[in-house]
């Protein structure tokens, strides 16, 4: 299981483009990925399940992979979430 932490400094948080961009990047793999906010978790591969955290500028979240594909899953969506939120 690999986890990875980051503090959002999209002044819009995670809204619906880049949720729904979020959850295309997370299901190109078989790992289970969940990502933490505001001690909720989500099921990244499912868009009601990202928005339902709700999470804000500032806010932290705790990406987590788990499965047989879960480093470079990890890698991905670090990059992405860096690169997008």
């Amino acid at each position: 299981m690999n986890k990875f932490t980051y503090t959002i400094t999209d002044k819009d948080g995670i809204h619906a483009r880049p949720a729904g961009m979020l959850v295309k990047e997370a299901s190109k793999f078989s790992s289970d990925i969940s990502i933490e906010a505001k001690g909720n978790t989500a099921d990244a591969k499912k868009i009601f399940s990202v928005m339902s955290l709700g999470v804000k500028y500032d806010d932290e979240i705790t990406i987590t992979a788990n499965g047989s594909d879960e480093a470079e899953a990890m890698t991905a969506m670090e990059s992405f979430i860096k690169d997008n939120l």
